[in-house]
């Protein structure tokens, strides 16, 4: 019986700002979900995990792991998860914080 493999993309958050970020195909952080690179080959997923795991250490990215998507006919990706559906959409609370705000 063939096993058939998901394709999947490497998600974390940058440490510099929180935001979401996605490894793309040159092994670079975008915050934009359609720069991610997507693969099935067990020998690039391994890869990404290289290329995460260097970024943690670096103190670049936290909370690395990957997701399944599925490659639409265009390319183009869809996160297989509700979690992952929400995260690439962008931030779900406002962003015009001011940069001094204090909790009190």
């Amino acid at each position: 019986m063939a096993t058939t493999h998901v394709p999947k993309v490497m998600t974390a958050n940058r440490l510099s700002d929180g935001a979401v970020v996605y490894l793309t195909l040159a092994h670079t952080w975008s915050d934009r979900f359609a720069d991610a690179h997507a693969s099935a080959e067990p020998t690039e997923l391994a890869g990404f995990e290289a290329t995460a795991l260097e970024a943690v250490r670096g103190r670049v990215v936290v909370g690395t792991y990957l997701f399944p998507v599925a490659i639409q006919s265009d390319g183009s990706l869809v996160p297989l998860g509700q979690r992952e559906r929400i995260r690439s959409a962008g931030p779900t609370v406002g962003t015009d914080l001011p940069a001094s705000f204090e909790v009190a």
